[in-house]
């Protein structure tokens, strides 16, 4: 049975050791329609790497499996084993600019061989039926040119890549460090919408420097899909807003209240399996983000769900406290 169309217009962005699956089912209960990326997972730790690397909850589809690698051979055997899985995309990391991911050979290096990006779209792309996108950078070191862009866009689609995904920054493999290379580079989103009227047949999805739903509106004018990545994880609870203002879906906007009460039934089953709550909680920090309360909440997270004696429900409970005395919900 084919899956439904994503619909990429909104997308939380994949971030290495926050976009984990508990943070992941914390989104959704909170978004039914943005699509949700995983953190990059290398081919070596899926096909060699002790544990599950591909385990993921149903309920936190749409997911798509972010991917890094070089090899052909490997990224499409991982790539069917994600399909497998129930992955509703696979998306291929050649954005990444950190020093580990160059020595693995992927990452925004990958973007000075668009014949091998190709080759690698093309063999993952022959064995699945699941989409197969790439993330990228606009450019590398000195080769940042809009020329440079378009070569490395054409030879990929050729390939049958239909949907970019393009952090509207270049990424300096030397002397920048990888949270230097989300800041320092400028955006430059015009030459994102470039290619999409180059191109008005691919899927185009910006990313960089979004905050807030005022600004995706504006790039969704020009491209088909914004994605979203660190504000989302520092002020979660704008997720709650995703369906109504992205999407247009007529719904009730959740309350925090009934995100918590889902959350500690899904903390519960996590420390039934053998799992601590801080998994969980480390990634609900942001919750309160901007109300007064929110340095306590941080605070009683921060300081109890470390604690091995405290249930993870009931600590939700008591720091909520704060809240439930002043009618936060």
């Amino acid at each position: 049975m084919s899956k439904k169309k994503l619909d990429r217009k909104f997308c939380v962005a994949p971030m290495l050791d926050w976009t984990d699956r508990h943070c992941r089912y914390f989104y959704r209960a909170m978004s039914s329609h943005a699509v949700l990326y995983t953190e990059m997972v290398t081919t070596g730790a899926i096909i060699h790497g002790k544990g599950d690397f591909l385990k993921f909850n149903e309920f936190e589809q749409p997911v798509a499996l972010q991917l890094g690698g070089s090899d052909p051979e490997a990224l499409a055997h991982c790539a069917k084993l994600a399909e497998e899985r129930g992955y509703d995309e696979v998306n291929l990391n050649v954005g990444c600019p950190s020093d580990r991911v160059q020595n693995g050979m992927f990452g925004a290096c990958l973007m000075a061989k668009p014949e091998l990006v190709a080759e690698c779209v093309a063999a993952m792309k022959a064995v699945t039926t699941i989409p197969i996108t790439v993330k990228s950078r606009i450019g590398i070191d000195d080769q940042d040119s809009f020329e440079f862009l378009l070569d490395f866009i054409t030879k990929v689609k050729e390939a049958g890549c239909e949907t970019f995904i393009i952090h509207a920054r270049k990424a300096w493999l030397t002397g920048l460090s990888p949270k230097e290379n989300r800041d320092i580079p400028p955006l430059d989103y015009p030459r994102v919408y470039k290619i999409k009227e180059l191109f008005p047949e691919l899927e185009i999805i910006i990313n960089g420097g979004i905050k807030t739903f005022e600004e995706s509106l504006e790039h969704l004018k020009h491209v088909d899909g914004v994605m979203m990545g660190r504000e989302v994880y520092h002020n979660p609870y704008i997720m709650a807003d995703v369906d109504n203002i992205i999407y247009g879906v007529d719904k009730p906007k959740v309350k925090r209240s009934d995100v918590l009460s889902q959350i500690g039934d899904y903390i519960e089953s996590h420390e039934d399996d053998g799992g601590r709550a801080w998994h969980v909680l480390r990634h609900m920090m942001g919750l309160y983000q901007g109300l007064p309360g929110a340095k306590i909440w941080r605070r009683y997270l921060s300081e109890n769900a470390v604690k091995t004696d405290r249930k993870g429900k009931d600590l939700l409970f008591d720091a909520t406290s704060f809240f439930r005395e002043r009618g936060i919900d």
